[in-house]
């Protein structure tokens, strides 16, 4: 008998001794949670692949909480005093468009921006905001009486999960990082929009969750797991040549015939040297780190550049963990703003365009300032402001993006659309389109179903 007749039989025999979860999880990478079930799963098929847009890596800062439109991108100084709050407007560099005094780098690059200032929609629940704003789809209507609940593996997937399905990455690196922390309320629930939902666990995002502001810093991520020493990766090779081997005792589906490219991208991931690059913040002089301002977001803003810079198609930013120290200002609203969040944001973003531009890299990267609405024109007993989702700012920059834009309106007090009214859905369609993705893209979900992924229109006078 031939040496791979018997290691068929072999590994044949192995895994009818054992029940189909067992053998599923065998050869488990624990160092990045990709594990063999997940890598033979059905993939969902797509009707059109994505094809280079102007886009070829984005960069998501999310502000979750939900910012002040009137104290960020949409001021109203000539408003009612008891909404226009303790904060005047400024000049920027086009003319005619002033932005909050607190954001005065930011001011200085509003040509190099596309802000929407007509944002809006009409639910000012955090956790079920998050998903639109993330994918452009919402939950059915019947959810909204839920309040607070997990993301689901049936809700619909995320920018990265998506472009991890239709233009995965080449190479070693991860197609979807997040860097920062997966964002939840206070009763602990994870705000919707950062799971992979019925695509899958195994698009889901790399995620570095660690302090990236120690000058040795050193990313935890990309070290491998310390029990998956060389001779282990060496077995696990060897037991996945059996599987190859005998793959007739699997199901002969298309992710069947896919494990050894999402294996060769596991261990690439582990042991790769550009990985390792791309993710070397420490590497960065004082100088740019100090740039990007002395705080875990502006480091973040750093290492997406670096990810951006090593090809990383898609890095999501995220600005905090928990409510506390989110845009959520329910309390101390105005010392919070000129305090932390402002000066914290100003910093990192103009640090992050300049630094794109200097290195000729927005041409081609895309700058994309979201969050799931903003705040009340009306100040609280707290001097906080509320959750307000009925008109709000997002802006963006950098590739295929008509810089020095400025679209649509809001009334005197920021508080409702009165020009060009958009919702999430027209957003996400306009992010699709820069990245490429045709319109008429079909997901499927875990039972086949179809999905069109884009079902908004792009907001044309923002995109060149």
């Amino acid at each position: 008998m031939s040496s791979t007749g018997s290691s068929q039989q072999v590994c044949s025999g192995f895994l009818r001794s054992l029940n189909r979860r067992e053998a599923l999880r065998i050869g488990g990478l624990t160092g990045l949670g990709i594990s063999l079930p997940e890598l033979l799963k059905q993939r969902s098929a797509v009707a059109s692949q994505a094809s280079l847009g102007k886009v070829k890596q984005i960069i998501m800062l999310y502000l979750h909480g939900g910012p002040p439109q009137q104290e960020m991108f949409d001021p109203k100084p000539n408003g009612p005093s008891v909404v226009r709050g303790e904060f005047g407007a400024i000049s920027t560099s086009v003319p005619g468009v002033q932005f909050g005094e607190l954001f005065p780098q930011t001011a200085k690059l509003a040509h190099q921006l596309a802000v929407v200032r007509s944002m809006s929609h009409d639910n000012p629940n955090h956790v079920q905001a998050c998903l639109p704003a993330n994918t452009g789809h919402v939950h059915p209507k019947a959810f909204r009486s839920k309040g607070d609940f997990p993301p689901s593996d049936t809700d619909f997937p995320p920018f990265g999960a998506v472009l991890d399905h239709v233009r995965p990455a080449v190479g070693n690196l991860p197609t979807w990082v997040r860097v920062g922390p997966l964002m939840s309320r206070s009763n602990g629930t994870t705000i919707h929009g950062q799971t992979p939902g019925f695509l899958g666990e195994k698009h889901s995002s790399f995620a570095v969750d660690q302090k990236l502001l120690p000058a040795d810093v050193e990313v935890q991520a990309i070290k491998p797991n310390p029990e998956l020493t060389s001779l282990r990766l060496q077995s696990r090779r060897s037991l996945l040549k059996q599987f190859d081997e005998s793959r007739e005792i699997l199901d002969q589906s298309a992710t069947a015939k896919n494990v050894d490219t999402f294996y060769q991208k596991a261990f690439g991931l582990l042991s790769s040297e550009e990985t390792r690059k791309a993710f070397l913040l420490r590497d960065e002089k004082p100088t740019t780190r100090e740039r990007y301002g002395k705080s875990e977001f502006g480091q973040r803003c750093l290492l997406a550049r670096r990810l951006a810079e090593a090809g990383v198609p898609m890095t999501t930013v995220s600005y905090c963990h928990k409510p506390s120290r989110s845009w959520d200002t329910h309390s101390r609203h105005f010392t919070r703003m000129k305090d932390s969040l402002a000066p914290t944001f100003d910093t990192a973003l103009s640090a992050l365009i300049e630094d794109l531009r200097e290195r000729s890299m927005l041409d081609e990267t895309l700058v994309f300032v979201n969050a799931e609405f903003g705040r009340t024109p009306t100040i609280n007993k707290n001097s906080g402001r509320d959750h307000w989702p009925w008109a709000y700012s997002l802006a963006l920059a950098g590739a295929g993006v008509s810089a020095g834009a400025v679209h649509g309106a809001s009334d005197e007090s920021a508080a409702y659309v009165t020009q060009s009214p958009h919702d999430p859905r027209d957003m996400a369609a306009t992010i699709y389109q820069l990245l490429g993705v045709p319109h008429d893209t079909i997901l499927h979900d875990k039972a086949n179903r179809p999905h069109h992924l884009i079902i908004g229109k792009p907001i044309d006078p923002v995109i060149v």
